[in-house]
């Protein structure tokens, strides 16, 4: 039955995206106001419902990995029923039950047929209920996360984001290790999940997103039991923190690797919350964003072969907004690299883009927009990203009329305003010398 389920997924994704748009609503849980995103999609007998809450991720460990050990155990089926009972009753029935942490989100997703969800949100709501707090659950994800970790020690990409995070963000949240340590993780006790779990998953913070064929009174009676179990919370969002501008370079060596990995990051004096983000998007893709259209690829991989590829984004969260960006290049090459990286950045901020450049995004940009509303997965990940920074629904779109409309002079005009992208730092992970 699984095997129908992922087969009628896979052809979801061929359907275009002419569904009602999603909507937000706000519901009301005696007395409680939850946000609901929902579409109403009847293509395929599937409903999907995700209940995310925020300030509850990576940023909100008290110890390293709390959170996502905290969402493993979660994973690990009730108290009642153990983990391969638990999850035999969904297999069964074709159900997705699955919990996962970002950095500012905790997320309980689950997915079925029509004919079956009933019984899903019934699971969900037994999940919540009687979460499995034993010591051979705790042990099973100790050991699941320790092997990851262990592996994460050959991993020089990993190594090299994990060292820029901490240059950029030194002293804050933002630097620390998400995923824990060994240590960390060897020393986590049950009683830390059930304390995270406890203080960060409730009514409060909480923002479903849901789609699927089920009229939204469907899905408020679904929700009720749900909602009625969890706990008000205290909510503690990080302010936001800037990224340095020191120029930091720090190498790290390793006796196995082959060749160099160079991740580098600079401040960006930008807002979540600014309305003209179609600037950014267009600087963004120009610089360090369009594969062998940008900035970066041309002079690194086109011009010199110093890479196979070079890429960078403009990060704009709630809690900081940065430029980041990466590539692997030969031993020997590094050095040669890094000054590219400078240089073309701070060309790139001086004297702004070409208007071949910018009909090229322009061109890219809205003419791929379709792709990026093809399932209803996509329009709902949409609308949420909408809610979660504080825009209206359908914000995305104006901001496509705004590409389309943008001259050369103004997205110039915002690239040089924000010198501060040449204040790079690099981590970069090199052979260890002898």
């Amino acid at each position: 039955m699984r095997t129908i389920v992922y087969a009628l997924f896979g052809a979801l994704v061929w359907l275009q995206g002419v569904a009602m748009a999603a909507q937000l609503h706000k519901l009301d849980f005696n007395g409680t106001t939850v946000p609901v995103i929902f579409e109403k999609s009847d293509y395929l007998p599937i409903v999907s419902i995700q209940l995310i809450f925020t300030n509850a991720g990576h940023l909100s460990n008290t110890k390293d990995g709390q959170a996502d050990m905290s969402a493993k155990l979660l994973n690990e089926g009730t108290k009642k029923e153990g983990s391969v009972g638990f999850a035999q009753k969904l297999d069964d029935r074709a159900i997705e039950l699955h919990a996962s942490v970002g950095r500012e989100t905790f997320v309980i997703e689950m997915s079925a047929l029509k004919s079956e969800y009933a019984y899903g949100m019934e699971r969900l709501t037994d999940l919540l209920a009687d979460p499995n707090y034993t010591d051979e659950a705790l042990a099973q994800i100790k050991r699941q996360k320790i092997g990851w970790l262990m592996q994460k020690k050959s991993d020089f990409d990993y190594i090299a984001a994990t060292h820029l995070r901490a240059i950029l963000f030194k002293g804050t949240p933002l630097a620390r290790p998400y995923d824990g340590t060994l240590e960390s993780i060897q020393a986590m006790t049950l009683d830390d999940l059930k304390g995270f779990i406890d203080t960060h998953l409730g009514k409060n913070n909480l923002i479903v997103v849901a789609g699927g064929a089920l009229g939204l009174e469907e899905l408020r009676a679904y929700l009720a039991p749900i909602i009625a179990r969890l706990p008000q919370v205290e909510t503690k969002a990080m302010p936001p923190v800037r990224a340095t501008d020191g120029n930091v370079t720090e190498t790290i060596e390793e006796a196995d690797t082959q060749q160099a990995y160079i991740y580098f990051g600079a401040p960006f004096d930008y807002s979540y919350k600014a309305e003209d983000q179609y600037k950014a998007k267009i600087a963004e893709y120009v610089l360090g964003g369009a594969g062998f259209g940008s900035r970066l690829m041309e002079e690194l991989r086109v011009k010199r072969g110093l890479t196979y590829g070079a890429y960078s984004v403009l990060r704009r969260t709630r809690y900081a907004s940065y430029l980041s960006g990466y590539l692997q290049t030969k031993l020997a090459s590094q050095d040669e690299a890094v000054r590219t990286v400078k240089a073309v950045v701070r060309d790139f901020v001086k004297n702004g883009m070409t208007q071949e450049e910018l009909d090229a995004a322009k061109k890219f940009l809205v003419g791929s927009e379709p792709l990026r509303l093809e399932t209803l997965s996509q329009r709902l990940h949409r609308a949420f990203d909408e809610y979660y920074y504080g825009r209206p629904l359908g914000f995305t779109k104006t901001q496509l009329t705004h590409i389309q409309n943008a001259t050369l002079e103004e997205i110039n005009a915002f690239i040089k305003s924000h010198p501060e992208l040449a204040d790079l730092s690099f981590a970069v992970v090199t052979k260890k010398k002898d």
